[in-house]
């Protein structure tokens, strides 16, 4: 693919395994170009070229998120390349509240490290590769940014009896994916005037390493809400919180 080439092109970051890779694939599924994002080459290459092999067009590009040195050249990449960033999935996460018993601690012995070390993945280290490769998603006639949240970020959800996830607490995720959703809404009021729209994404109980064995789930279910937001239509909806086409509570 070449930079005059009108097909849309989208990052996945995480996209090595899980949700991340199958969003990948589903976005592929659709002729978009995809940049399958990885924190080694080798791996983010291995899965292109998995991708490639089911005839679908994918490259792999190297991006842990933590590192603004990697966020700086690949925007720079993207820029010479391609010009533009059609779509952005900020895929990747961390959940460090389980031990080795898959215990989470309680809100009041959650130790710092724990939530700094969620924090400085889940909101700081994605705000930050938002804000670098923005300018070239404001290059697309309809950019898409697609941040992915959790029910588990849910107040609303949280501090309902009658909820599913009442009583559910693995702190220093929820409040980091709570954070994540803050950014949504902010962004997508300042890109209101614009062709880009930003919502937040519940995949929904998944059977990944993250979700465990239990969830209902598969991950081609579990794309399914990314996928539909990174390629909503001019009428869509932007600053939202969706599993699907439902509107999560805040």
């Amino acid at each position: 693919m070449t930079a005059n080439e009108t097909r849309r092109v989208a990052l996945v970051t995480g996209a090595v395994r899980g949700i991340g890779l199958e969003t990948a694939r589903q976005l592929a599924r659709q002729g978009i170009h995809v940049l399958v994002a990885g924190r080694r080459q080798e791996q983010a290459d291995g899965v292109a070229d998995r991708l490639r092999g089911e005839g679908l067009s994918a490259e792999g590009v190297v991006l842990d998120i933590d590192n603004p040195a990697q966020q700086t050249a690949l925007r720079d990449y993207i820029a010479t390349t391609y010009g533009r960033l059609d779509i952005l999935v900020n895929n990747a996460g961390v959940l460090l509240d389980r031990g080795a018993d898959g215990a989470a601690p309680p809100p009041s012995a959650t130790p710092d490290k724990t939530l700094r070390d969620t924090f400085e993945i889940n909101l700081f280290a994605t705000v930050q590769v938002t804000q670098t490769l923005l300018p070239l998603v404001l290059k697309s006639p309809a950019g898409r940014i697609v941040n992915l949240s959790s029910i588990l970020a849910s107040l609303g959800a949280h501090s309902d009896p009658a909820s599913p996830i009442y009583g559910k607490l693995t702190f220093a995720y929820d409040a980091s994916k709570t954070a994540l959703n803050a950014f949504t809404v902010h962004l997508a009021h300042e890109l209101k005037d614009t062709a880009v729209k930003v919502n937040s994404a519940h995949p929904g109980w998944v059977r990944t390493d993250m979700g465990g064995q239990d969830a209902p789930l598969d991950v081609a279910q579990g794309a399914l809400t990314s996928v539909r937001l990174a390629t909503l239509p001019d009428d869509g909806p932007t600053g939202g919180f969706f599993h699907m086409d439902h509107a999560l509570p805040w």
